[in-house]
């Protein structure tokens, strides 16, 4: 199984400043260590002192949170990942467009797995808040997602 190898020089626009070319960078490095080469080790040592606040409201507040769900994501699903497609930075909001599959057949294929939307705020070179809002394209996506959501984990609203 071929990993997806997520490269900046992809995504950067000419009118981001230094500062939004780092934090580009910044969610760059936390997409691609925890989506996509599953390295929670790496997650816990370079983001887990953050104060990251989380409004996804399935998930923990704090790095801990996105941990406990990606890791148990991966033991059902060891293949999946997360395809950016679009990344747009604002000052300190980073927001990518992706394209994420729960198997590497389904890569590449826009009528299978979830249309996502990611937005971090950062703060002094940190993750400190993210959104998100997550869109199942096919059938058995959609049921999946019903499947496993529906657990208020945090007090964080969506907004």
């Amino acid at each position: 199984m071929e990993t997806i190898k997520l490269n900046l020089s992809n995504y950067t626009k000419s009118h981001w400043t230094q500062e939004e070319l780092r934090n580009a960078e910044l969610a760059l490095d936390f997409v691609q260590q925890l989506m996509n080469n599953h390295n929670f080790e790496h997650i816990q040592k370079e983001f887990g002192n953050q104060p990251y606040v989380q409004h996804n409201r399935s998930m923990t507040d704090g790095i801990g949170g996105v941990l406990s769900t990606v890791k148990n994501l991966v033991k059902r699903s060891p293949e999946y990942a997360y395809d950016v497609k679009n990344i747009n930075v604002d000052g300190d909001q980073v927001t990518f467009h992706s394209h994420v599959t729960l198997s590497a057949n389904h890569r590449g294929n826009p009528d299978k797995g979830f249309n996502i939307m990611d937005t971090w705020r950062v703060e002094n070179g940190q993750l400190a808040e993210h959104w998100d809002a997550i869109q199942p394209i096919d059938m058995l996506m959609r049921l999946y997602f019903l499947l496993a959501g529906g657990k208020v984990a945090n007090e964080n609203t969506l907004f």
